[in-house]
């Protein structure tokens, strides 16, 4: 390495840690001036002077990232007018910006408190958690954990007894469905049942309307057959014979000769009887 070499490297060198030092003196000028700018807000808070605090926050905040004072004093200032989204980005801002665990722990400790305002417990209890890695002797932040988890605790169980509620009822609802839809199939089978009921009937109907007809087809084929026998009064067909008949004063001919007949042949019978007869006068010996 030759000399102007080494002595460019000496200027670089002296340069580099002439442009630190400023830095850090700016550095300080601007933490200084933010401070004051806390001051300043912290005063006009401490006088209800809300937008006035809320201007100096935030110029402080702008003047130094390394003043966590200022974000965190903002937060509680949003904290106290129920501003929570506004408050917990400052103190997640503060505990990021801190170096000392005493601050870290007070800024993770009004997360908490934020999260416990929006009843999101789950996170309330990991911020308190967090609080207490920094600081282990708070009781506050401790007391404030077991409260946390005590709430987080009851809304789950709420949460789960609301899940079973839902389950139970959509299992009535469907059993309902299912009761419904067993009593439309019902209502459709005892349709098709009264439909083969008055099916049956039908034929039944149809069977006598058939036997009807049969009965009325011999009623006229009689009807055909007695104009055949030839028209008159009732009386006359009464008094004269049909064909094949006898009349009254016939059958008491017939009945007269018939005994007639029967006297001769029975005269005839006792003739032989008498003719045919052995008379004894003497004694046999």
């Amino acid at each position: 390495m030759n000399k102007i070499s080494a002595i460019l490297l000496l200027v670089f060198a002296c340069l580099s840690s002439f442009a630190q030092e400023v830095d850090e003196k700016e550095k300080e000028k601007a933490l200084k001036s933010s401070t004051n700018l806390t001051w300043d807000a912290n005063k006009a808070l401490s006088e209800d002077n809300f937008v006035a605090a809320e201007v100096d926050y935030r110029k402080a905040i702008a003047k130094s990232g390394e003043n966590s004072a200022a974000p965190y004093n903002l937060g509680n200032a949003y904290y106290e007018n129920e501003t929570y989204n506004e408050a917990f980005g400052r103190f997640k801002e503060a505990g990021e910006a801190s170096t000392s665990k005493a601050d870290k722990h007070k800024a993770y400790h009004n997360m908490g408190n934020v999260f416990m305002k929006r009843k999101d417990y789950a996170k309330a209890v990991e911020a308190y958690k967090e609080a207490l890695r920094n600081d282990p002797t708070d009781e506050e932040t401790r007391y404030n954990l077991a409260l946390a988890k005590e709430l987080l605790k009851k809304d789950q169980d709420e949460n789960k007894q609301d899940q079973d509620d839902k389950d139970k009822d959509k299992d009535q609802d469907e059993d309902k469905g299912q009761d419904k839809k067993d009593e439309g199939e019902n209502e459709d089978k005892k349709d098709q049942g009264d439909e083969g009921d008055k099916g049956d009937e039908g034929d039944k109907d149809e069977e006598k309307k058939d036997d009807n007809k049969e009965g009325e087809g011999d009623n006229k084929s009689d009807q055909k057959k007695k104009p055949e026998q030839g028209e008159g009064d009732n009386e006359q067909e009464q008094q004269q014979p049909r064909p094949n008949q006898l009349s009254k004063q016939q059958v008491e001919n017939l009945l007269r000769a018939m005994q007639n007949a029967e006297k001769k042949v029975q005269d005839k019978i006792d003739a032989k009887k008498v003719k045919g007869a052995k008379i004894k006068n003497e004694k046999d010996w």
